[in-house]
Parts: structure tokens; sequence; C-alpha cells
């Protein structure tokens, strides 16, 4: 998957997209975390001819130390919360800290679906395949969250796609989800970014532009 900073994430995704045609007879909704997941996800839902979302995970830091997460708020028709209840109990934050927090993460995440897809709303996932695509797993922690998450909004199936992660953490993530595809499990695992080569961050305005592109894959003849 190594290559030219434009083609790299184009050419993941046109693989997963290989190893994902078995779903396209569920009309699956493709998930896609941004940014780097999206030029990912961009080449699954051409394949599958799939409408293309987002899925924006928000972290809750524990007070004084926020990378320490007592939980995630994942956004959605109906945002969902993630607790680690356990951490939670022992930090023992004030309760309107605590919500205080949640809400102000829940802000962030309407402001970031705003900025990413204007008025359109967040799909409902309910009785649906939804396959969630990132450019890849590091420590798991975010896209576990997401999982987390949309299994409460009930799909009928979700499917996580990634083009390379470290085999330990895809093994742990396989218990959270109905399907896992994962092309590469590199040992040792360095990081995502090295196993693309030269891989440039995605923007903000490239996401804008791959979503609003994506809606044609689903309004009939005509490619974005």
């Amino acid at each position: 998957m190594a290559g030219g900073r434009r083609g790299v994430a184009q050419g993941a995704g046109q693989e997963l997209a290989e190893a994902l045609q078995h779903l396209g007879d569920l009309k699956p909704l493709v998930l896609a975390l941004p940014r780097g997941g999206v030029p990912v996800a961009f080449e699954v839902a051409r394949s599958l001819t799939a409408p293309l979302d987002l899925v924006l995970v928000r972290k809750i830091g524990a007070p004084g130390n926020e990378e320490l997460a007592l939980g995630a708020v994942v956004d959605g028709a109906e945002p969902k919360w993630v607790i680690n209840q356990e951490l939670l109990n022992q930090i023992a934050p004030l309760p309107s800290w605590f919500e205080e927090e949640m809400q102000r993460q829940l802000t962030e995440l309407e402001r970031r679906r705003k900025r990413y897809c204007g008025g359109r709303p967040a799909p409902v996932l309910n009785e649906r395949c939804v396959i969630v695509i990132d450019d890849g797993v590091a420590t798991g922690a975010t896209v576990r969250a997401a999982l987390k998450g949309l299994k409460q909004s009930n799909p009928s199936k979700i499917v996580l796609a990634v083009p390379v992660g470290p085999r330990e953490e895809i093994e742990m993530l396989r218990t959270e989800v109905d399907e896992l595809v994962c092309l590469a499990m590199p040992e040792p695992f360095i990081g995502v970014g090295r196993h693309y080569g030269d891989f440039e961050q995605t923007s903000d305005e490239q996401v804008i532009d791959l979503l609003a592109r994506a809606q044609r894959f689903t309004e009939g003849p005509g490619s974005a």
C-alpha cells in the first residue's frame, strides 16, 4: 500500500473494497473515522455503491489528565455515551463536572458534523449493515469507543475494515464486531503512517469534498 502521497489511501481503499464485495447485497452504510479514514472509506463506498458518512468520537478525559479516558461520546441520530465505569468510580469526579464535560464534547461533535456534513443529519443505524473504516489501528482506543457506541443503535451487522494494525489489538477488536477485515498485521508494528510510506494527513477540506462527492454514489447513473 505504499506509494505516492495522493494514491496511498486510494490504493488501501481499493484493496479493502475487494475484500468487502460479499457485503454488497446487504446494502451497507459505510462509516469513516475522520479524518484519515475518509479517503479509504470513499473507495469502499464507491465500489459497493453505498452511502458514506462519518462516525465522530470525542473522548471524555479525566480532570487534569485529558489523556486518561473516562468515556467517550459517539455521534449519531441519537448520540451514545460510552463510560469506563471502573475508572470513573476510581477517579470520582464531581457529578456536575462530568455532566458539563459530556455536554462540552457533545457540542464539539455537533460542530464537527456541521462542518463536515453541512445540514445533513447523522444516519439512522437501526437494522442496517454498517461498515466502519479507518486508515489503520494503533492503540484501538478510538475505534473501540466508536464500535461500542454504534452497537447501542442496533445495527443488523457491524463490520470493521482497516488496512493495517497490530495483531494483538486487531484480535481484541474482533470480539467487538460481527466481522473484521484487516489487510496487514506487520510485526513489529511501528505505526500506521510507517505502513503507508509517504503519507500526508487528510485535511478538513478533503473530508468535506469526499463526502460531497460520495453522495452521488447512491443517486443513480453518473460517478463522483
